[in-house]
């Protein structure tokens, strides 16, 4: 009873600078604030939620940024563990059918929950596809299950972390160097089958030719446990963790940048601002460390292993080429989460990965965002394309119209006819193109990328960038690019990891 007191007594004491105001750092916040913390939180852009904003322009509403929304308890956790109910802050609604999976030749998937009326659309096209598909979701739901007891119950800081037994045991048994591909083609041999779940390489910004076979655990995270939309959009997310915080004490500053990490003999010790300095026992980073690492810790203080030239050797995963289109017509075809697949599906990582180029055969997923508080009928769609990283000779925005033009064309051949036509303002429509160039801008990320590093090496998977940094005690990371990973109830765990760990450190010392 009086070590517990006493440990109350020392996290009352803690102050934590948060540099960044993403989901991770917003859930790292609110887990220290619920132990006593006192928690400032910087955020140098105007809104809160990093990657994941709200754009409301000319009539339209889009949510840009993550848009599937995955592991609802992983939401609800969040709120509990300060004692309240997810419900009162957050509505979700369960989707199904999920998503319209729409092929070249024709074909449309829908994917659901329901195995039956999945074995049966498969089927349509590939019986034999269709009796894989049972065997297959059992094997991704047990990647899954070992992917939540290793992977998302802690962090992976050192020597002895990676040596635990049971997550030795682990690896034996995601077999790490099968790739995605791999364990699709011993259940699916229709290149519809093989596209649809391969594509779920691209949650972590990778191939399925060269991610390792954990990843097929995404079938089971959607096609199992369920998609659900989120009321009012998804940055209803960020307004409701930044509640809480709020509530919970946590002092929110935005429009504040961080210019510099401060240390003393070898300790973070509070950050340098704009405002001045802010003295703190320890800082958290939610920012890509693989770029905020230049900006916010010099470089002498670093060790060789994370210095600037090491770290652009990383293969980077996959950035974003946005459309926020929005249109005088209704798109009765459309769910709200929708893929149109090209006719050969894996050039789209050749030109990604190999050539760094834009795709000539992307594949384009469409999310038909909530539609404007209008009484006329309107679309709002946030289309996707993957993209290259930044890289010296690829000029995005010498580029961007031309590529804009031609996604908006195969969308019009795929059925959302006279889109193109619909989107000029001078119809009432709307349309603005994003690059990895305004990402990168906008948030720091590393080369304009969605998760910083890709995971198509077994290192980049497994052992991300550490969430603790190796030379300066007390400074530390949340993230996509640190574990356990990228996507928004990934880097909400992450926070909460981060959170524990930092207080148990802090706690003993």
């Amino acid at each position: 009873m009086g070590s517990t007191s006493a440990f109350h007594i020392r996290a009352h004491r803690i102050r934590v600078a948060i540099v960044g105001g993403g989901l991770g750092g917003l859930s790292c916040a609110i887990h220290l604030a619920a132990k006593g913390c006192q928690v400032t939180l910087l955020e140098k852009e105007a809104e809160l939620g990093g990657k994941l904003q709200r754009v409301e322009e000319a009539g339209y509403r889009f949510d840009n940024g993550p848009s599937t929304m995955t592991m609802q308890p992983v939401f609800d956790a969040v709120f509990a563990a300060t004692g309240r109910r997810r419900e009162d802050y957050l509505e979700f609604q369960p989707l199904n059918p999920i998503a319209r999976n729409s092929f070249h030749d024709g074909t449309i998937v829908d994917v659901t929950t329901d195995v039956a009326a999945m074995e049966e659309g498969i089927a349509a096209y590939s019986p034999e596809d269709a009796r894989g598909y049972r065997p297959f979701m059992n094997e991704s739901a047990k990647l899954y299950r070992l992917a939540e007891q290793e992977f998302f119950s802690g962090l992976i800081l050192d020597w002895k972390d990676k040596l635990r037994p049971s997550l030795l045991s682990g690896f034996s048994r995601i077999k790490p160097f099968a790739s995605m591909d791999r364990t699709l083609r011993k259940y699916f041999c229709h290149p519809n089958t093989l596209a649809m779940f391969g594509r779920y390489a691209t949650y972590v910004g990778s191939a399925p030719r060269q991610a390792p076979s954990i990843f097929n655990m995404m079938a089971h995270v959607e096609g199992g446990m369920g998609v659900f939309a989120v009321r009012n959009g998804t940055y209803s997310i960020v307004e409701a963790y930044a509640r809480l915080a709020r509530e919970l004490g946590v002092d929110i500053r935005t429009g504040v940048e961080v210019q510099r990490v401060s240390t003393e003999r070898g300790k973070a010790v509070g950050v340098e601002t704009e405002e001045g300095f802010l003295r703190a026992d320890a800082v958290v980073v939610n920012a890509d460390p693989l770029a905020a690492l230049r900006l916010l810790v010099p470089e002498e203080k670093q060790r060789p292993s994370t210095k600037a030239q090491r770290l652009d050797r990383l293969e980077p995963s996959v950035a974003g080429f946005v459309l926020l289109l929005g249109s005088r017509r209704e798109y009765s075809g459309l769910l709200h989460h929708n893929v149109f697949f090209p006719e050969e599906y894996g050039r789209e990582f050749e030109d990604l990965f190999n050539h760094r180029q834009l795709p000539e055969q992307p594949a384009i997923y469409v999310c038909r965002s909530a539609s404007a508080p209008f009484s006329e009928k309107r679309s709002s769609l946030f289309v996707l394309v993957n993209a290259p990283a930044q890289r010296e000779g690829l000029n995005y925005e010498a580029v961007k119209e031309a590529y804009a033009d031609r996604v908006i064309g195969n969308l019009e051949q795929r059925g959302l006819q006279g889109l193109s036509r619909a989107t000029r303002p001078e119809e009432g429509g709307f349309r603005r193109i994003l690059t990895p160039d305004d990402l990168a801008q906008r948030t720091g990320a590393w080369r304009g990328t969605i998760y910083g590093m890709s995971s198509n090496r077994f290192r980049q998977a497994f052992f991300r960038f550490p969430s603790r940094d190796r030379d300066i005690r007390r400074l530390w990371y949340v993230g996509g690019s640190t574990h356990p990973g990228g996507g928004t109830p990934i880097v909400t765990i992450g926070g909460r990891l981060v959170a524990e760990r930092l207080l148990e450190e802090l706690g003993q010392s």
